[in-house]
This record gives C-alpha cells, structure tokens and sequence, in this order.
C-alpha cells in the first residue's frame, strides 16, 4: 500500500476512545498531582514540580495548584491514596480546573480508574512531554517521530464504550462476526505505524546524505547539548549570527540547527544546535531525537551547555551525559571531546570565572565567549603551529587551498617567491613543504596571531 493510499484510508481516531485525555488544549486550566517518594527519586519534589508546571507553561497550560501526597510507591489502582485522590477532585471542582496532570506515567488502569473517580481528564508526564513536541515539531521528519511515538503510547491504551460499538458481520473479505470498533481502531492505528516507519526509513537515508555533504566541506563539526532551557540557542546565535528560536521555556528548540562560525582568525567550524534533553525522558520519543543523536555521534567537539543559574544544574549535568551514554553512544563508538559550558552567569553571584572542569559564560551578554572560542580551537586545532616560510611562486596556489587570508600575513616578495607567516596545523604545512616551501623560522609566539 503507497503513503498515498495511507493517507486517504486514515481518518480521524474518534478521540482514540480516551475521551479527551490524549490532548490537551490552551484554553484549559491545570491541577497537577505527584508523589513525593522520599531523597531516593532524585531531585527534590518541589523541583520536580517545578518543572512540570514549566512543561504546562511550555504547552500553554496554566496551573491553578498542585497537590502532592508522600508515599514510597504508587497505589496500584489510582496512583495516589483514596484520601489524596478526595481532596484532588475537591480542589479541581472548586478551583474549576479542566484536566489534572500527573508528575509520573500513569498505567491504563490508573489513567482510566482516575477519569472515573475525579469526573476530568487526566493526563501524564510522557502525553504532556509529547503534546509539546507535537505542538512545536517543524520539520516533516520531526513531525513524523513525535506521531510515531504518540500513537505507539496511545496503542495499549486504546478502549471501547461496550456492546453499543459492536460491529456485526461476517462472510467473505471479513473478520468474522464480533468484530468492535475498538479493534477496527487498534488495527487503523497499526497501519498508520507502519506507514510512518515507512517514511521515516526514507528521511534517514535523506540525513545521512545532509551529512555525508557537511562532512566533505572539511569544517569541524561543534554540536551543542545539554539540559532543555540551558541557553543553547542562545549561545548558537551569540556564536554564529544565527537567528535559532529563543525562549524561556523547555524544548524551545526541536529541529537540528547548522549555521557556521569562526572559531578563531581564519579557523571556522559548522556549529549545529540541538534538542534539549529532560529527566524521564519518554523512550518511545527518542526517535524523534534522531538528528540530534546522530549530531552528537558524528561530532568533533561536544559542548555541553550547563544552566549554572538552577540549583539542580549537577544533577542536570548527569542527566544529560547518562542520556549520551545509553541512547547516543555504542560501545565501539569513538568518543568526541565534551567541553562544559557554565551558561547563565550574569545571573549567579557564586560562580568562579576560573573554572577548570568548565568554561563559565553568559551567552546572553556574550562573557567570556573569547575564552570558551579559544577552548573550542583548542580542541580542535592542537597542532596550530605559527611558521616562517619561505614559499616559491610554483606553491603560492598550494598556499592559497591549504590556509585562509586570515591566517597569512605576507612578509617579503624576493626573486625566489614570498616570505609569510602563517598559522599552519601539522597536515597544511606538510603539504606546504611537499610543494616547495621552505621553513624560515618558527615562530616564537604559538598563540598570536600571524
């Protein structure tokens, strides 16, 4: 069957016999709910909190409170205990909420068992983290993940309304008398997998060439990671002149960004901004991270961009290097270097301007960009050496392909060719010197420029 055909059989799911819970809507009013399990979960509940109503905020939603109950593990019907459950519907009827959003993933049955006992729809965690992405995915691919991701989570969810649906038939062409609207629903929704995969397979095949393409240019690639809401954008257009979505507010960004910038005189680098990463992320939407697993896997510099302004900003960095090492990362994989960046210091009174493990910054007010360009060239460009040669006028094209303007000064013409200095790595000057160019003298400064 063609997408073609794909498309005119896949009408809409009658609200995926969810009632309205697979949606949320920005004209509704939120109660959220969670579970304080104690120090062991992590991050503190207020934090956790916190958080959720940034990714209602993100979605649109306004919270109107939260109500949190401490308990070590989740009641196996309702998720909270009868009594918290109580005074929930309590505070959404009186507070005239439209839909409760719980902190945590929710089973069918305590999604389902808690729409009947608090009379509004209830979402979780993961359908919030997805309405986001698909209220914010741009491109075709991105757009194609976060549906893939969303109907595979709504699979085993889906449900029917009883006798009233039941469909009875039978003879050739058909299932057999019994079939339900429920399982004619679970069986559109196959099809509909199948048919993203499908496309999918085809915008891989499509990225690996965008990526073959960059990798010929010779420019280094910089790709930017980190924690969502950790100014990555921002830093892309500080470095750059990009003009990447800026916000405050999570997953601002979903789509890979590639723009080009100097690292150093005469030095440039493709620097590719990325998806922000969050705790719990939903598996099922890893796949929408594609371009930018595949960014990170192919890098040549990692720069993981840190909020040092959040009082979780270490635990923020662990999050972020344990979702490299287990969705990024193979075992036989190469490693690219990882530079810390300690965004966001304009707003922070204790943070050091001499950090080793870190380059401290504002990406905002551009500080200490010039030292973060110099670690990332650095890294880059290790064996930049600054050499005098002397180069016969048969090199001078050999010069011109190997270096950049910026990183030659001509010192002398003579009758044998021209005098330069120039900042050369170990590769441009033996192709320097296979041509015919002869050493001068080293420069005494590694660092100036030539």
């Amino acid at each position: 069957m063609s997408d073609g055909q794909d498309r005119r059989n896949d009408t809409p799911l009658v609200e995926d016999r969810l009632g309205t819970r697979a949606r949320i809507f920005g004209t509704e009013r939120a109660v959220l709910a969670g579970i304080d399990a104690g120090p062991g979960q992590g991050i503190s509940i207020e934090e956790s909190m916190r958080e959720l109503e940034s990714l209602a905020r993100t979605a649109g939603i306004p919270t109107l409170a939260s109500v949190v109950q401490k308990r070590k593990r989740p009641a196996p019907g309702t998720f909270l205990g009868k009594g918290k459950v109580d005074e929930l519907r309590r505070a959404v009827d009186e507070l005239g909420a439209d839909v409760v959003i719980f902190n945590d993933d929710l089973t069918p049955a305590q999604a389902r068992n808690l729409e009947g006992a608090l009379s509004h729809k209830v979402i979780d965690r993961t359908q919030l983290i997805m309405d986001i992405f698909a209220q914010r995915a741009a491109s075709k691919e991105a757009k194609l993940q976060v549906e893939l991701a969303q109907l595979r989570y709504l699979l085993p969810r889906l449900r029917g309304w009883g006798a009233a649906m039941t469909r009875t038939g039978g003879g050739i062409g058909t299932r057999g008398p019994g079939e339900t609207q429920l399982e004619l629903d679970r069986f559109k929704v196959k099809l509909r997998i199948h048919a993203i995969e499908r496309r999918l397979k085809k915008a891989v095949s499509e990225r690996s060439v965008r990526r073959q393409q960059r990798s010929r240019s010779d420019l280094p690639q910089i790709v930017l990671v980190g924690y969502t809401n950790s100014g990555k954008s921002t830093l892309l257009n500080c470095l750059c002149d990009a003009d990447s979505v800026v916000g405050d507010k999570l997953f601002a960004t979903l789509d890979t960004m590639v723009r080009r910038g100097e690292v150093s005189s005469g030095r440039w680098g493709l620097f590719i901004d990325t998806v922000g990463f969050i705790r719990r992320l939903p598996h099922d939407l890893v796949p929408a991270f594609a371009a930018t697993l595949e960014a990170v896997r192919h890098a040549d510099l990692v720069l993981h961009v840190i909020d040092r302004a959040r009082s979780s900003w270490e635990r923020d960095y662990r999050v972020v290097l344990g979702i490299l090492e287990r969705e990024v990362f193979r075992e036989e994989d190469r490693r690219p270097t990882i530079v810390s960046v300690l965004n966001k210091i304009d707003t922070v009174v204790d943070v050091s301007t001499d950090d080793a493990d870190g380059v401290p910054i504002s990406a905002k007010e551009g500080t200490n960009v010039d030292r973060l360009l110099a670690r990332v060239a650095e890294a880059l460009f290790p064996d930049d050496r600054v050499v005098e040669l002397l180069v016969p006028f048969s090199a001078i094209g050999t010069l011109h392909e190997q270096t950049t303007p910026e990183r030659v000064d001509a010192l002398e013409h003579t009758g044998e060719g021209i005098r330069v200095r120039a900042r050369l790595s170990a590769r441009e000057l033996q192709e320097l010197t296979a041509a015919g160019a002869a050493f001068s003298a080293f420069a005494a400064s590694q660092d100036g420029r030539p």
